[in-house]
């Protein structure tokens, strides 16, 4: 029964790292640019929180709702300020304009809040748990986050099929040009999914503050787990992002966890590669 708990509580903590991966997931399929300071914009989240919570005393669960709206403005603000200029000027200039931005981020979040580790409070939650047998016991917290998760990617996908926001999202992730020759006003679109993809960042920043400590360097660590949840699961699929997280948490062997997660990564980059690589072979013979 060992592994067993070791499963389980694997699968549950994937759900904290596709909540971060979801804003991640929805950039990139829609903007085609990976935001390197999105686990730094999820620190920024799990920090207003942590402000809220210090100095006008409510619970880390209702400074969510001032978080959150917050986080969608400065979304809004990034995109149009910032990533809207560099997507302009090519591929590469959009990475090194957030890999700045995630410098600053860590630099100004150590000069206000110092480089002490900070924790949320997860209320009476956080300590209780569901005993199913003597050796596995599920905690509560973890589900009320694998639940959040499975929500927000789930609202993400519906608000992408069936309403006019996700029409044009798509569009405009197709062919942004075309998107805009039949009316679609592509910046504005590329605003509000910076607006969302932040939003949920700073969601997940906060349950991850809630799970465990952070300080003004944590972002670049929460990067990477978006990051390779994002790949594991298919770039561009927020269904598959959950199925990445899920593999990333979903370690047997809690002493190789991170390890284990990181061979994961690389073994799907590999098998991506040589896939790609055997069709453009075929698609060459084909042509010979």
């Amino acid at each position: 029964m060992t592994w067993v708990s070791a499963v389980v509580h694997g699968i549950l903590l994937g759900g904290i790292y596709a909540l971060l991966a979801s804003g991640l997931a929805l950039m990139f399929g829609v903007m085609r640019i990976i935001n390197l300071a999105h686990g730094s914009l999820a620190l920024i989240g799990a920090y207003m929180a942590f402000l809220f919570t210090e100095h006008v005393h409510v619970s880390t669960y209702l400074a969510l709702a001032a978080v959150l709206p917050g986080a969608l403005v400065v979304g809004y603000v990034l995109q149009r300020t910032m990533l809207e200029r560099s997507l302009r000027a090519g591929q590469l200039v959009p990475l090194l304009t957030t890999f700045g931005l995630l410098i600053v981020i860590a630099n100004l979040l150590q000069y206000f809040f110092s480089p002490d580790v900070h924790s949320l409070d997860e209320g009476g939650i956080g300590t209780a748990s569901w005993r199913v047998s003597s050796s596995l016991s599920i905690p509560w917290f973890d589900v009320l986050t694998f639940g959040v998760a499975v929500v927000v990617l789930g609202g993400l996908q519906l608000v992408l099929r069936f309403t006019q926001l996700g029409r044009e999202l798509r569009a405009t992730a197709e062919d942004a040009d075309t998107a805009e020759l039949v009316g679609i006003n592509a910046r504005s679109v590329y605003a509000r999914a910076t607006a969302i993809a932040v939003a949920t960042a700073a969601l997940a920043g906060v349950f991850y503050g809630m799970r465990s400590s952070f300080d003004p360097n944590a972002g670049a660590a929460q990067l990477l787990y978006a990051f390779e949840a994002v790949v594991i699961g298919g770039i561009g699929s927020l269904w598959g992002t959950l199925g990445g997280g899920i593999v990333l948490g979903a370690q047997i062997n809690p002493e190789y966890f991170a390890l284990s997660g990181h061979l994961v990564f690389l073994a799907v980059l590999v098998a991506r590669t040589a896939m790609q690589a055997g069709g453009i072979r075929l698609a060459l013979r084909g042509v010979g």
